[in-house]
């Protein structure tokens, strides 16, 4: 195998490991249920899985998508999950292979798992937000991407846009238009890709919302999971980074 292959194959195989992960933590975490305790079990009828049921995607493929102890379907996201968690990793390999990719695929990694809690439940738990944030101050420390100054700058430009903009819809309309975790995950992206980044994830992530809403023939005032399209849009543009396809 070609040493030009070891990063990405190394990173997609974690990626299919996190991704399981991931796909359990939004299935529990908007239910209340723990993620850091207890043995895994099925959903349907709470047999405890063995080593076998819990290889990502192999153990998927085998069982054809059901409990062998209930047949109780598993739910496809949980495969996406896992397949969307390998790409990220594969992706992040190919675009920047080293400490930078290592770096790229854990900002997708996290990504990842508020794009699926926001999806599921409309919820982007503090708590992801703030390792996001946290890890990105660790890149911007270890002189990984953007300078650190256009990463303080991105945290607090990130937040105010969207503060604000919640704010005016507020005053306007009378109701919440956006959710408070959406400023929080957008200072978080400054955070890791600097603020000049932020007018084209923010213009990205509006596209997106537009097809999803067309694709879903959607009402003009039904809910958009937004910090699932700032995810989308945020990792997108970091690969984009890598790749020479957009400035710094």
């Amino acid at each position: 195998m070609s040493a030009a292959w070891v990063w990405p194959l190394s990173l997609g195989l974690l990626g299919l490991v996190f991704g399981s992960f991931i796909a359990t933590l939004a299935i529990r975490w908007p239910a209340g249920r723990s993620i850091a305790r207890g043995r895994s079990a099925c959903d349907g009828c709470g047999a405890t899985l063995g080593p076998g049921e819990l290889v990502p995607v192999l153990s998927h493929v085998i069982q054809r998508g059901r409990c062998r102890h209930c047949g109780t379907p598993i739910a496809h996201s949980h495969l996406a999950i896992e397949l969307l968690g390998c790409a990220v990793g594969l992706a992040a390999g190919i675009a920047a292979p080293g400490i930078e990719g290592a770096a790229g695929a854990v900002f997708g990694w996290l990504l990842l798992a508020l794009a699926a809690t926001d999806a599921v439940a409309f919820w982007l738990p503090d708590r992801l937000t703030a390792t996001l944030a946290l890890a990105g101050l660790g890149a911007g420390a270890l002189g990984l991407g953007a300078p650190l100054g256009d990463r303080l700058i991105g945290a607090a430009a990130g937040f105010a846009v969207l503060a604000l903009a919640a704010a005016a819809y507020r005053l306007m309309r009378g109701r919440t238009g956006l959710g408070g975790g959406d400023p929080k995950l957008f200072g978080a992206i400054g955070l890791w890709l600097g603020w000049r980044a932020l007018p084209a994830v923010l213009l990205v992530a509006a596209l997106l919302g537009i097809a999803w809403a067309m694709a879903r023939a959607m009402r003009a005032d039904a809910r958009l999971p937004l910090g699932t399209l700032l995810a989308i849009a945020a990792f997108g543009y970091w690969l984009a980074r890598q790749l020479s396809l957009t400035p710094m």
